[in-house]
């Protein structure tokens, strides 16, 4: 056999060796074990530590195999709910947990964690005419024709639930809000968010646009687990310069567990239509333990939401 056949048959040989090790490794990676020789990824849990990523979401919640622990009737109930461990993901109380219903603008929850994962506060943003003609709750100072930066708009979002802030941002990210919605919807089934559909950034619209109380207290974790959003949402009050008239923009939190000073609670957002009524996904540390609590259509979020945090926090 020639020199020239020899080294031909070995460079075959190699190659066919590589291509058996990278469909083991791909094997391996479906089995949901890593790759020898590269690290395993991991995620950031809310409260700051980390988790493995596995092919489902490691942060979305999970009701126990023999139910929630915590029985508990509400006196005019809300149309759906759910009490959880936000370090743990596990949930301690359900009332019609895979129940979709609308939303309002808890639908600003996942618009803030596209922007969070995909841009930085000192992006300029430009503001259109159609962030400008927005309806319903805003920031209501946005410069139009101006570019403004993206972190006091984010805050405007999650503060003052910034209908005006939502269109901008959808916009920057994506070139338009019809595109925008998209890649919302798409990151949700990414997340295994099941019973999640978006119709716009904001949530103003409320005809295509539903959650139930699993996916909105996965999407709680997933927010407070970014460093970014976790400060916003628990936020009372920022400023910041802006180019408006004074140079200066102040934004007011409207979640009122935060504006009314409680500083146990860490976020996270509220909503409000007359097709979706009060809803509300509020996070607290209390008793040791770290809680959220999911209502929609509650018609008394005000004690409903305290008396599920305590109940919660008297579990131990």
């Amino acid at each position: 056999m020639s020199r020239a056949r020899i080294w031909t048959a070995a460079l075959l040989i190699i190659v066919a060796w590589a291509a058996a090790v990278a469909l083991a490794g791909d094997d391996a990676e479906d089995q949901g074990e890593p790759r020898a020789g590269r690290p395993s990824p991991v995620a950031v849990t809310p409260d700051g530590g980390t988790a493995p990523v596995v092919r489902q979401n490691p942060l979305a919640v999970s009701i126990p195999a023999g139910g929630p622990p915590l029985d508990l009737e509400l006196r005019r109930p809300p149309r759906a709910g759910l009490l959880f461990d936000v370090g743990t993901g596990e949930v301690l109380w359900a009332l019609h947990p895979r129940r979709t219903a609308p939303i309002a603008s808890l639908t600003k929850m996942m618009t803030a964690l596209l922007i969070a994962e995909r841009h930085k506060a000192r992006e300029r943003v430009l503001i259109t005419a159609q962030a400008t003609g927005y309806s319903g709750s805003g920031i209501g100072l946005l410069p139009e024709g101006r570019r403004v930066p993206l972190g006091p708009l984010l805050y405007g979002l999650m503060l003052v639930s910034g209908n005006d802030a939502a269109i901008a941002l959808a916009q920057h990210d994506a070139g338009g809000q019809a595109a925008f919605v998209v890649r919302m919807n798409a990151r949700a089934r990414r997340l295994g968010l099941e019973c999640s559909r978006f119709s716009s950034p904001s949530g103003i619209l409320d005809r295509g646009n539903w959650s139930c109380p699993l996916d909105l207290a996965t999407l709680a974790r997933l927010d407070l687990a970014k460093t970014w959003i976790r400060r916003i949402v628990a936020t009372r009050r920022a400023r910041f310069r802006f180019p408006v008239r004074g140079g200066v923009l102040d934004l007011f939190n409207i979640n009122p567990f935060i504006s009314r000073g409680d500083k146990a609670v860490t976020g996270v957002k509220t909503g409000l239509t007359s097709a979706a009524g009060r809803c509300y996904v509020i996070t607290a540390r209390i008793g040791g333990r770290h809680l959220g609590v999911v209502l929609l259509d509650s018609p008394d979020p005000l004690n409903q939401v305290p008396r599920l945090l305590q109940a919660g926090a008297r579990l131990g």
